[in-house]
């Protein structure tokens, strides 16, 4: 598990300031083991956003690779539920990941109880009620969190929860026979399934039993069972050993109890509380998306394609190693195709390319959609496809070798080269 974000030190004076990409960096607001986060701000629109910057010498293993690429599938399915941390965009170089996520002013929900210790049953029954709403979003679209305690619970400005890190979250694929196998998560707040791990586990049930404890720490100000003892705290939890302290009313310590319950098969579910009555007092229906999964469309360029081909800023990504995470798990010796940025107009492209096509004897088809160009000479078939990242001002060009890669590298790339730069901003993998 990444360490605690230690405090940051005094904001960086504004001669100091970073520009990234198209935000600029205001202030550090924590580090860990493997990233820093910052604030920054859009040129575009003056959006205040977070920014993870993750270093890839320190992650890309055998361990946190998995962790990087699951991070940011689970924030993509999950984009449009209010109470979960949207992620806008994913860029990368060489050496950084960085993943510009939304904004959470209030900081952490663990801060705020430490502050103030336990809070108002009302205050903890909203933020608990929000976390659920989350929940129960993610559970129907087949993500478990896995890892859930107040120090990844995020308030916004306006005091609302932000469910954020799934690093360990478990999607629809990790599943054998309907169960999850791998044991994960702080001990403090992990199932005993998880601990026991004899046979596999339902991630849901495994997220409400978090639930149960984060409900129970909102209540107290404290964790119902704490051991520095792993097999000590197991034993506590196995017989429920652990008191409520007077002040927690009645409803609520039945709703901890069938939270905490050490067997998953009569442990209530997260579903099951919209029918508890004090869950549902005052509660606030969330519209929530009931998608299967949610298709990530960015407002800021890198999620619109080109004449409708649908293609987002992770389609985006699995294309372009100078933006984004594929470059990071791939050989680059093996990639059959070339990237490109360029400053002229699409049109002034797509014509650059058919141009150069049929003066090098290539074959030139276009789809009935223009949304790529193929390319055919013998044994050698291209695909140009133009990606529009600002509008008007820069796009990015893939050229993919389909058939015939070697005789490409040999015979005609170096003329396709020639033809192309005066189109050129620069080339990714160069």
């Amino acid at each position: 598990m990444e360490p605690p974000m230690r405090q940051p030190p005094p904001p960086r004076s504004s001669a100091a300031t970073t520009i990234l990409g198209k935000y600029q960096v205001i202030r550090l607001l924590g580090r860990g083991s493997f990233a820093k986060v910052y604030q920054a701000r859009s040129l575009i629109d003056g959006t205040i956003v977070a920014v993870k910057i993750i270093d890839k010498s320190k992650t890309v293993d055998a361990a946190m690779e998995p962790r990087i690429v699951r991070e940011i599938d689970a924030m993509r399915r999950l984009h449009h539920h209010p109470n979960i941390l949207r992620i806008h965009e994913v860029m990368a170089t060489k050496t950084k990941i960085h993943l510009v996520v939304e904004f959470a002013a209030g900081g952490e929900l663990f801060s705020a109880i430490s502050r103030r210790g336990k809070l108002p049953e009302n205050t903890a029954r909203r933020y608990f009620q929000q976390l659920v709403s989350a929940l129960r979003f993610c559970h129907r679209n087949g993500v478990a969190h896995r890892d859930l305690k107040p120090q990844n619970l995020l308030l916004d400005a306006a005091g609302n929860l932000k469910v954020s890190d799934f690093g360990l979250s478990a999607l629809p694929e990790h599943l054998q026979n309907g169960l999850l196998h791998t044991a994960c998560g702080t001990p403090a707040y992990t199932a005993p399934e998880i601990l026991r791990l004899s046979g596999g586990y339902d991630g849901s049930k495994a997220d409400a039993w978090s639930c149960g404890l984060v409900l129970f720490v909102l209540l107290a100000g404290y964790l119902p069972f704490d051991d520095s003892n792993i097999a000590a705290m197991y034993r506590k939890i196995s017989r429920r050993d652990y008191q409520f302290p007077e002040w927690i009313t009645k409803p609520a310590r039945f709703v901890i109890r069938r939270l905490l319950d050490p067997n998953p098969e009569t442990r209530m579910s997260v579903e099951d509380l919209y029918g508890n009555s004090w869950f549902k007092k005052s509660l606030k229906v969330e519209a929530e998306s009931e998608t299967e999964s949610s298709t990530l469309n960015l407002d800021s360029g890198y999620g619109n394609r080109v004449r409708g081909l649908g293609v987002n800023a992770f389609d985006l990504i699995s294309m372009s190693s100078g933006l984004d995470l594929s470059g990071l798990f791939q050989d680059e010796g093996k990639r059959k195709e070339k990237r490109f940025t360029s400053g002229a107009k699409l049109e002034v492209v797509e014509e650059k390319v058919k141009e150069i096509g049929g003066v090098l004897g290539f074959k030139v088809e276009v789809g009935k959609d223009s949304t790529a160009i193929g390319l055919v000479k013998g044994k050698v078939a291209l695909v140009v496809q133009v990606f529009e990242i600002l509008p008007d001002e820069l796009l990015l060009v893939a050229v993919k070798v389909v058939e015939g890669g070697l005789e490409f590298e040999e015979n005609h790339w170096g003329d396709w080269k020639l033809g192309l730069q005066d189109l050129v901003l620069s080339w990714y993998n160069e």
